[in-house]
């Protein structure tokens, strides 16, 4: 369910409030830090509203209609995905188009932090980071207007906030089909890291993310008395088959470059200890990094499944729900991030991103135009270690600064990039 208190109907941010900031020619790192002097304190708010307001996959309404005020209040204009729960708007001009993605939605588990920001919503958190993101991408849009407002930006960047990120039918299709990537040249995205201290962002060309889909394997046939398993299909132990034998014959069909990973989180057949039962199940999940070997992998693992049961005596019933593609990364749209990267913060502070078996759905932008999604360092100085899908999750909050740094210099170079 959505939030029960509504977000506010006026303006966190007033950017005529300092219009001057970026009205002179100073280089943009100078500029971008006077502005987000006047701005980041509002930035941080509105974080903590969406942090403290978290509204789960397709059901982001206000959310979105947050951020289409706050961009509307710059004097945009952004326009609605058809259900309201996502918001495309783009800002300047010409037929050049780079585009720019944050995703709004929240996860559905608590949040266990002792914070005043903290979920007001049962059972929903932004323990992902999309607050994060959502903040960033808004006060990149904000920048960005001033600076169009004050010369221009040599072409069209678009704002993407899009919905679902979090649900298997995710929110980048329905983006697509609305025409976020129409006349777009490339496209950018960043993800909070925990594991990268604040003022460090991880770029990696290739693969940084892994496709994931899932299986569920049903079998069914006779059981019986475990004194006589030979007069029964033993479902139990056909089970078993499946869920040790089927990853390891897939290590044998795929080439290990690949990076194909099966792996079952749940497995369940009978409650008797001395009765075979005549249904059992196995839950698992695929990711592999390689794109072809995503395409093939469905009748791949499906084949396997049933040679593995066939001598069983069992029935075979396989279910692959396709998830996401992995996030394979743009050469040169990495090119043009990472130094757009040194030139915001510093070429110190840009890393080589380790590539994570976890699934994005920024992938389905990459099959149709080349980009990039980058690491955005939000680690806490002096906390425990911690992932993105906890519920006690936080991030170091200047984070933000550094993500609107990193983002405006990388719209502007990629519209000045003959790359693409």
């Amino acid at each position: 369910m959505t939030s029960a208190l509504a977000l506010p109907k006026s303006s966190l941010l007033t950017s005529s409030m300092v219009s001057e900031i970026m009205s002179d020619t100073d280089p943009l790192p100078g500029r971008l830090d006077r502005w987000l002097a006047a701005h980041g304190a509002n930035l941080v708010a509105v974080r903590r509203h969406l942090h403290a307001h978290p509204e789960l996959s397709h059901q982001e309404f206000e959310t979105a209609a947050l951020v289409a005020r706050e961009l509307a209040a710059a004097g945009l204009q952004p326009k609605f995905l058809p259900r309201g729960n996502g918001v495309m708007c783009d800002i300047g001009e010409g037929d050049r188009v780079i585009a720019l993605r944050a995703d709004l939605d929240a996860l559905p588990l608590p949040d266990t932090k002792d914070v005043p920001y903290r979920s007001t919503v049962a059972n929903a958190a932004h323990a992902c980071g999309h607050d994060v993101h959502t903040t960033v991408l808004l006060g990149v849009g904000l920048a960005l207007a001033q600076l169009e407002q004050q010369g221009g930006i040599g072409g069209r960047v678009r704002l993407i906030f899009q919905p679902a990120e979090e649900s298997i039918n995710s929110g980048a299709p329905e983006m697509i089909s609305a025409g976020a990537l129409k006349d777009v040249a490339a496209i950018y995205a960043l993800h909070c890291a925990p594991q990268l201290p604040v003022g460090i962002v991880g770029v990696r060309s290739g693969a940084i993310t892994a496709a994931c889909d899932a299986v569920e394997v049903r079998l069914s046939g006779k059981g019986g008395h475990t004194a006589r398993p030979h007069l029964t299909a033993d479902l139990v132990y056909a089970l078993g088959r499946v869920v040790t034998e089927v990853p390891a014959l897939l290590g044998r069909r795929v080439d290990p470059r690949a990076g194909l990973s099966m792996v079952f989180g749940s497995i369940h057949a009978g409650e008797a200890s001395n009765a075979i039962p005549n249904e059992g199940s196995a839950k698992g999940t695929i990711r592999v990094l390689n794109r072809d070997a995503w395409r093939e992998a469905p009748d791949l693992v499906t084949q396997l499944i049933k040679d593995v049961v066939a001598g069983t005596g069992a029935k075979a019933d396989v279910r692959y729900t396709r998830g996401v593609p992995p996030v394979i990364n743009d050469r040169m749209a990495s090119a043009v991030i990472a130094g757009a990267a040194g030139a915001a913060l510093g070429a110190e502070r840009v890393v080589e991103a380790e590539i994570s078996m976890g699934g994005e759905d920024f992938a389905f932008y990459l099959e149709h135009v080349p980009g990039a999604m980058i690491r955005l360092g939000t680690g806490i100085p002096g906390s425990a270690p911690m992932d993105i899908h906890q519920s006690a999750f936080d991030v170091d909050e200047r984070a933000i600064g550094y993500g609107v740094r990193t983002m405006v210099h990388t719209a502007l170079a990629a519209l000045a990039s003959p790359s693409f």
